[in-house]
């Protein structure tokens, strides 16, 4: 049977560009995002530059149900998914008593819940078959949570800490569950108040940097990847600073310039 690798909020940023690189080194793909018009431009770029089968379908994740759909789709399909790549995610800033429930509500959804749905399904048919990996993208904030990103801070925790205790779960199952924490990537994502943070003093990454190292890591690697060694060194800091001065520091960072 053909296997593919399912890749979630594919049609921009880092989930485009893993798609473009795994095409590029023959991976049948599946690709999944909300916008079907930029999904059938990419199947036709990838299958005709790289001879490689790639079936797209168009969900709206933060939406469980959506996620159940497109797991129940594949299956009625017949495609086996050996690899899983959980990367469509949102964020938001701002004071959490101004920032919209409605917009965290439905980032709990597509960060947490369609991420833990697609995780338990996939993950049980990988199981059966003793063979699979998934990974999950988190952020660098999944180590370090920030004041005004309090909501997107913690469901990139619950990323990490799903991902570390599940693939200990599975040890022994032929089963692989990693995850990938990039810092403030060059995309979409980011809007014009995140970009008016002292956060942003430094230059983001182009996600084809992100995604170099997630293909490799996605491919090959075991446990945790932080992107980038100021990430990795960042992520680091509150081993050695103390919770106060640490939370001091992340709010003058968080803060407007």
């Amino acid at each position: 049977m053909k296997e593919y690798i399912l890749i979630t909020g594919a049609s921009s940023g880092i989930g485009y560009e893993m798609a473009q690189q795994l095409a590029a080194l023959k991976y049948n793909l599946i690709l999944a995002a909300r916008s079907e018009d930029k999904l059938e431009v990419m199947q036709g770029e990838l299958t005709s530059k790289h001879g490689v089968s790639v079936h797209y379908i168009a969900k709206d994740l933060s939406i469980v149900d959506q996620a159940v759909e497109l797991f129940n789709e594949i299956k009625s399909a017949d495609y086996q998914v050996s690899h899983l790549v959980n990367n469509a995610g949102v964020g938001n800033y701002g004071d959490f008593i101004e920032t919209p429930l409605e917009e965290e509500l439905s980032m709990i959804q597509l960060n947490v819940s369609s991420l833990v749905v697609l995780t338990k399904l996939f993950a049980q048919d990988m199981v059966s078959r003793k063979s699979g990996r998934i990974m999950n993208v988190g952020s660098v904030l999944s180590f370090l949570p920030f004041p005004y990103f309090s909501v997107y801070s913690a469901t990139k925790a619950f990323v990490k800490a799903f991902s570390e205790t599940l693939d200990a779960e599975l040890e022994g199952t032929g089963v692989n569950i990693i995850s990938l924490y990039p810092g403030t990537v060059d995309t979409g994502f980011t809007t014009k108040e995140m970009q008016s943070t002292n956060l942003h003093k430094t230059k983001p990454m182009h996600p084809k940097e992100v995604a170099v190292q997630g293909v490799k890591h996605l491919l090959e690697g075991n446990g945790k990847k932080v992107v980038g060694f100021q990430n990795w060194f960042n992520s680091k800091l509150p081993n050695f600073v103390p919770d106060g001065i640490m939370m001091k520091i992340k709010k003058g960072l968080a803060s407007q310039k």
